[in-house]
């Protein structure tokens, strides 16, 4: 069982490997590499794990991708969220796992051919289950919708989970792992060997391996190092709504409007709702991000365009029914993560530069071990850093990214 601890001031410590960041997909990958035999050391500034865009964001995970390299990553994470309780050897663990499905919708003709596209490529990338829903079997099956929803792509494997039992779940699963809470990174020493040390505020971590999993601060951490990753931060909000309104559909999926960004899912005591704004601007990492005043009625009012029971909902609503939170998606130049070692720094290996880190921990955490220890060669990896170096990298379609 691991420990997570607050550490006293120490002069020396030693690790196989020092992961940085307690997010989601910082756990897994502490699990992944204890599991693999290496003894671990997380670094966490925050007081908790799973506190800061882990826990800001709408915990929901899908199999929907239109990206070979990413449905490669989606589908073992999924089977992961699936046999948890197996995987992390813990039989008393729950992590919410709620499987309502992944529903992308549209009323606009000219997106049609979108979604059938989509379709096709999951049939082509293995994706197991999605199917295309059109007239009234859309209608009959998702009543909530507005008459003038015309078609939609649905995977009922798709869902949510509780973020915060999913990451103590990797972290109490951890053999050999340690969890050093409220320990601030302040540097990284090398030498010609490259990576040799983590230097915190409570002290020096000796160790020849550091995998850079600090999400919004993944660059400031490149930088320790002497790297400039291609990373652009961008701030993104939610909102919860109380409500105990009985025009709530309970057992809805994770429902998105394709043709304006606005999506919502059930919650307990209310719901979620949020939209993904494009033309919001970079923003530096922050442990507090501002909220926008009005993110709220904006969710609301895309998301009653194809769902008209939010326009009841707006007409009780009051203030204190209202809690908007924000974290940080982290973009690179094809949209994709980047996963295994900076050929830049021998020793330096990244997790990091995700807008999707809750859906894709598990497998990613895996592979940073997989490659660590030999069973998988870097240059089998299409999410490798060196691709942009190479020029081996496009954007992708993949819906709400």
């Amino acid at each position: 069982m691991s420990q997570i601890i607050v550490p006293q001031a120490f002069n020396k410590e030693t690790a196989d490997a020092v992961v940085i960041g307690g997010g989601i997909v910082g756990a897994a990958t502490a699990f992944w590499l204890s599991k693999a035999g290496l003894r671990v050391i997380l670094v966490e500034k925050r007081d908790g794990l799973s506190s800061l865009t882990t826990a800001a964001s709408a915990e929901c995970f899908r199999t929907q991708f239109t990206e070979k390299a990413m449905a490669d990553l989606a589908l073992p994470s999924v089977e992961m969220f699936e046999n948890f309780k197996n995987i992390v050897g813990l039989s008393d663990i729950d992590i919410g796992i709620t499987q309502k499905g992944y529903l992308f919708v549209t009323d606009d003709p000219e997106t049609v051919p979108d979604l059938e596209r989509a379709i096709k490529q999951y049939d082509l990338l293995g994706v197991p289950g999605s199917e295309l829903i059109t007239g009234d079997d859309l209608h009959k099956r998702f009543p909530f919708l507005a008459p003038g929803a015309l078609a939609a792509s649905f995977n009922n494997r798709d869902g949510w989970i509780s973020t915060h039992e999913t990451t103590y779940g990797f972290a109490k699963g951890s053999k050999n792992a340690r969890f050093f809470i409220r320990t601030l990174v302040t540097g990284l020493n090398t030498d010609g060997d490259g990576i040799c040390g983590v230097e915190t505020d409570k002290g020096t971590i000796h160790t020849r391996m550091v995998v850079n999993c600090a999400g919004p601060y993944a660059k400031i951490i490149g930088k320790m190092a002497g790297i400039d990753l291609p990373f652009s931060t961008v701030r993104r909000q939610k909102a919860f709504i109380k409500t105990s309104s009985k025009n709530v559909p309970s057992n809805a999926p994770f429902t998105v409007d394709l043709n304006n960004h606005g999506y919502w899912r059930p919650e307990a005591g209310g719901v979620l709702c949020a939209w993904v704004d494009p033309e919001e601007r970079e923003t530096a990492p922050s442990d507090e991000p501002a909220t926008d005043w009005d993110f709220a009625a904006e969710s609301i009012h895309r998301a009653s365009r194809l769902n008209p029971f939010f326009e009841n909902i707006a007409e009780e609503l009051k203030a204190d029914d209202i809690d908007v939170s924000a974290g940080f998606y982290v973009y690179t130049p094809d949209d994709k993560p980047v996963i295994g070692p900076c050929d830049e720094v021998k020793g330096l290996h990244l997790n990091c530069g995700y807008w999707c880190g809750v859906m894709m921990a598990p497998g990613a955490g895996k592979r940073v071990a997989d490659i660590a220890t030999g069973k998988m060669d870097d240059k089998d990896n299409p999410l490798r850093y060196s691709r942009f170096k190479e020029g081996d990298f496009e954007k992708g379609d993949t819906f709400l990214k």
